[in-house]
């Protein structure tokens, strides 16, 4: 496969096509720079959720579950509340039947392409959003700011970072989100319910039944220990909104900070890396009848500026003005 990156039209929509290291990607800077693609052509691995026949309208409808969106805010607020340092925001409530605001705006966005290269064996890629009053959103959060996208491919995979900006002269609330969308099953001919995720979890946040969390965090019972030694199904099983703090793991006894998923036929991994500023995990999957399930990182615990704890518990943050933050992520296959 020779390396390439380059601009092209899929269902009539501009998208990123890159290829490199025997992977392919699709970047679809018109839906939030989401991934829409991420393919290891060898070994014939379709890693994310991906529709065939209608990519771009699929994704445009329901931008959360397919593919790698990012999220800006990072899950729910708490009946729309967002409480900076310095302000209080009132969010739309767009999750009804709990009366939050979910997952923010950024990913349905249009977002404006920056950069399409090739640097030896890397594909590389850059897109960009300006949030200011030109957005509809801007009347509840007055906050500008700057978000700037980079995906690089090689024959290690998909690496991506993710840096946001501020560019007013207020506190801007840091909580970023990734909903990834992996396919179930991955392999060719395999069974989605041979897939097992491992993740690192350090203990269970508890949640009410308005997906809010109550503070309180347990410790693993036995049915979090699967998901610790790598025996969690994620398919044809209800797996629903499962939160973990994590720590460092392993990937065949080295260190790994993520998760990864085996397909017990094969033993085929889907890897996902990401930067020690994500503290925590969840894992859903829409009832586990969709062929596909989330694992998501998200830097701050869910409705983390209202909640009245530390921030060594939270890992909340916010920047001042001018002040930049970047998160990575690798994807890969082993």
């Amino acid at each position: 496969m020779k390396t390439s990156c380059k601009q092209i039209k899929l269902n009539g929509a501009p998208v990123i096509e890159m290829k490199a290291g025997g992977y392919l990607a699709i970047i679809a800077p018109t839906v939030g720079s989401n991934v829409a693609r991420l393919r290891d052509c060898k070994n014939k691995i379709e890693i994310l959720r991906y529709h065939k026949e209608n990519p771009i309208k699929k994704l445009t409808a329901s931008p959360e579950v397919y593919g790698l969106p990012t999220l800006y805010f990072g899950n729910r607020l708490n009946r729309g509340v967002l409480r900076t340092s310095d302000a209080t925001y009132q969010w739309p409530t767009n999750e009804s039947r709990f009366q939050n605001h979910i997952h923010g705006f950024l990913h349905k966005r249009n977002h404006t392409v920056v950069e399409t290269t090739v640097d030896g064996d890397k594909a590389i890629a850059k897109t960009q959003y300006i949030y200011d009053e030109k957005d509809l959103f801007f009347e509840y959060f007055p906050v500008k700011f700057q978000a700037d996208y980079e995906f690089i491919l090689d024959e290690n995979g998909l690496h991506y970072n993710f840096t946001l900006t501020n560019l007013s002269d207020k506190k801007m609330p840091y909580s970023v989100c990734n909903h990834t969308a992996f396919k179930a099953p991955f392999m060719k001919k395999g069974i989605g319910k041979n897939i097992r995720i491992q993740i690192p979890a350090v203990s269970r946040c508890i949640i009410d039944d308005r997906c809010q969390p109550t503070g309180e965090f347990r410790a693993l019972s036995t049915y979090d220990q699967q998901y610790v030694n790598g025996t969690k199904a994620v398919d044809k099983v209800v797996v629903d909104n499962d939160i973990y703090r994590v720590q460092m793991g392993e990937l065949d006894g080295s260190p790994f900070y993520g998760v990864h998923m085996t397909d017990l036929l094969s033993g085929k991994k889907v890897c996902y890396e990401v930067d020690e500023t994500y503290k925590f995990f969840i894992a859903w999957n829409d009832r586990g009848r969709k062929e596909y399930y989330c694992a998501e990182p998200m830097t701050a615990m869910i409705d983390a500026p209202n909640r009245d704890l530390p921030t060594d518990v939270t890992n909340y943050i916010e920047l001042a003005p001018g002040e930049s933050k970047t998160v990575g992520q690798r994807i890969f296959t082993k």
